[in-house]
């Protein structure tokens, strides 16, 4: 019996359709799939991702090119007055590509400016500056300001949280379980105002890297990714099939952690562009709506042995530390494609983690810890389900 091969004539078969594709779209690329209009110029899009001012003698504009062609800049007008300016790289963006717009121009504190930018085929693409103001620059003290701002926002309120852990433990078993699912609601909460803050955020996106679609696929990739980790975590403990609830806290902590990550980028954000007042104002919301994020990291482990004090200084770590890192990349270098990727992530995680937290409440709410699910939907833990989500918008409305 002749046995197939796989020679060179196997490997041809498996490159012969890659070959032809080639050719197709190198065709489409060079004779513009048969269409061709001299007479109408290429569609241009400049979409801008920032404007700062550095010092008070400039504007400096962040743009990015999602249009199919390059587009060279040949005026910027602020204010309806023609301004010099100097481009980095080069006045010639290409497509996907971005440049730096240094517009030279003596601006007012707290003064609105309008800056349109001209292609050299007439395109307008503008920008606006609600209130001038100087960008804080790279510094010691600006470093130190950022991250004090994250540790406020991010690790006092989750350990002041945490403080209500020996009240907690000193609920009934019904009261534990409401708990849990008050866990459960702060989480539901917190997923859609991710994705909703992620959305917003992709919306600044050029049109190319489709914002939306990329929310939603990486949010799917991070859940799946997470729930593939369960196999990792079983083969490092030898087979065993949980590493307890104290494992959940730790993936609580974590999904918590990403969403924090996000309210730094915008409050960094807000305090290089300016706007100080809205910075404050973050500040204060987001260190009040986060303290209950300390209840639902406590939640799963209030029916353990209690852990020793290092495991509740970790889990505020985990949990309130990525506030720092996000309130250092929003003053320092914000960028909306990975502001959108990391909420993205962080709603992800939050999803797989109220996969988690569920278990834990069918596996309580049944009899001889039998799973249960009309049993889980008690009026003890549905009353606990509401107050989760109704304690985060209310928090939530002072952000």
């Amino acid at each position: 019996m002749r046995r197939e091969g796989r020679g060179p004539a196997w490997v041809l078969m498996g490159l012969l359709p890659l070959l032809g594709l080639g050719v197709v779209l190198a065709l489409i690329v060079l004779n513009g799939a048969g269409v061709s209009r001299s007479d109408v110029p290429p569609a241009e899009e400049l979409t801008v991702q920032g404007v700062t001012m550095p010092t008070e003698n400039e504007f400096v504009v962040e743009v990015r090119n999602g249009g199919p062609a390059p587009v060279t800049l040949s005026q910027v007008i602020v204010n309806d007055g023609i301004q010099n300016f100097e481009a980095e790289p080069s006045k010639t963006i290409p497509r996907l590509g971005t440049a730096k717009i240094t517009i030279p121009y003596s601006w007012v504190q707290a003064e609105a400016y309008e800056i349109a930018l001209v292609s050299n085929t007439g395109v307008t693409f503008d920008a606006e500056v609600e209130a001038a103001a100087l960008t804080p620059g790279f510094s010691g003290e600006t470093l130190f300001g950022y991250a004090l701002i994250g540790f406020y926002v991010g690790i006092v309120p989750v350990a002041l949280g945490l403080l209500w852990y020996p009240f907690l433990r000193r609920l009934g078993t019904a009261g534990m379980n409401a708990m849990l699912a008050l866990t459960i609601g702060l989480l539901l909460f917190l997923v859609v105002d991710t994705l909703g803050e992620a959305v917003e955020v992709a919306g600044d996106l050029p049109e190319v890297l489709s914002g939306i679609a990329l929310v939603i696929l990486v949010t799917l990739m991070t859940v799946l990714a997470l729930l593939s980790t369960d196999r990792l975590f079983r083969r490092l403990r030898g087979g065993a099939q949980s590493g307890g609830r104290l494992e959940t806290s730790y993936r609580i902590s974590f999904g918590i952690g990403l969403h924090n990550l996000g309210e730094g980028l915008a409050i960094g954000a807000a305090f290089a562009l300016g706007e100080s007042a809205l910075g404050a104002f973050l500040v204060i919301g987001f260190t009040l709506h986060n303290i209950t994020e300390g209840v639902g990291i406590a939640a799963p482990i209030l029916k353990e042995k209690r852990p020793r004090l290092a495991h509740f200084v970790w889990l505020a770590l985990l949990a309130g530390s990525p506030a720092i890192l996000g309130t250092l990349l929003g003053g320092f270098a914000y960028s909306p494609l990975a502001a959108t990727v990391f909420l993205a992530v962080g709603a992800g995680a939050i999803l797989q983690v109220i996969y988690e937290v569920g278990k834990i409440v069918l596996k309580d709410s049944g009899p001889d810890e039998a799973p249960s699910l009309p049993a889980a939907l008690s009026s003890p833990n549905l009353l606990g389900l509401t107050a989760g989500i109704a304690i985060m918008y209310a928090t939530g409305l002072l952000v």
